[in-house]
């Protein structure tokens, strides 16, 4: 189920809920709750990136990276198909019952479960079905969209019932650092993905422009936060430079790697230094 993946989908929810925490709107039952579905979400979002690279050709015995479980052998097709399904009725009923405690209007509540069956169903199509968006370039803007804005901001929704336009700020610079973890994923495998016609950013402008887009992400993440402390003068969020060399760290990596499997564990260290960035950025405004 790629572990490693599961920190950085709980780092939008947890952005959110600091910055409701701040406001007094604070609620334990929708954070645990938005953290429960997001990582049912995620779950769903693995196997059906498992099953669709299969079924599309882009998982083989020459693919870097983890062993897939299609792809080993491990699980059928069929079976992989069933797991989707009971994530994504477990990730259904979880996001209901999210809804349930955090709004009262009906109009409000089913907006909200609009939003949550496109998550499910972005989840599921990402690299499966008859048209995989994933295949045709748009999961950088997937993740930033339902990393970044749906996560930070409608976490923050649901626990204050308000929106507060300074949230851009936060829910770009989360959703700028998921799809660095996408970015080096697929630089890793930009020739298996160009091999089975899957036209990620990285195949699309080639390697030594997606490391510049790299450098952007990052660099662009980090300026976000900081002028959200400065203009919120949440001055105790600086804590979240603590996490820099690390974040930066993936972005040298991208320069200086020469061969593809190299990059592999800078996957883990991207995720990981997401969600330490969004912890030492609450921790610092919570406690100072």
């Amino acid at each position: 189920m790629r572990l490693r993946t599961l920190p950085l989908a709980l780092s939008s929810i947890l952005m959110g809920s600091v910055i409701a925490f701040q406001t007094s709107g604070f609620r334990w039952s929708v954070f645990l709750l938005a953290a429960l579905t997001t990582t049912l979400l995620q779950v769903l979002s693995n196997l059906a990136n498992d099953y669709g690279d299969s079924v599309n050709g882009a998982d083989h015995s020459g693919r870097l990276g983890p062993v897939r479980a299609v792809q080993s052998g491990v699980i059928t097709l069929s079976e992989m198909k069933s797991a989707m399904l009971i994530f994504a009725i477990l990730s259904l009923f979880s996001g209901i019952g999210l809804l349930f405690v955090s709004l009262e209007d009906p109009l409000k509540f089913l907006l909200f479960m609009g939003m949550g069956i496109l998550a499910i169903l972005a989840a599921i199509t990402y690299t499966s079905g008859s048209k995989p968006y994933g295949y045709a370039g748009l999961g950088d803007l997937a993740v930033f969209l339902f990393f970044g804005w749906l996560g930070v901001m409608g976490t923050f929704y649901l626990h204050t019932q308000a929106f507060d336009a300074m949230l851009w700020l936060p829910a770009s610079a989360v959703g700028l650092l998921s799809t660095a973890v996408l970015n080096i994923n697929n630089v890793r495998d930009i020739q298996s993905d160009q091999a089975a016609g899957k036209r990620s950013i990285p195949v699309r402008i080639g390697k030594r422009a997606a490391t510049w887009y790299h450098w952007f992400l990052l660099i662009a993440a980090l300026l976000l936060i900081l002028v959200f402390v400065v203009m919120e003068q949440a001055w105790g969020g600086l804590f979240f430079l603590l996490a820099t060399p690390m974040i930066l760290r993936t972005g040298w990596a991208m320069e200086k790697f020469n061969s593809p499997e190299k990059l592999d564990p800078y996957l883990k260290v991207m995720a990981g230094s997401t969600f330490l960035c969004v912890l030492f950025f609450g921790l610092g405004w919570l406690i100072f």
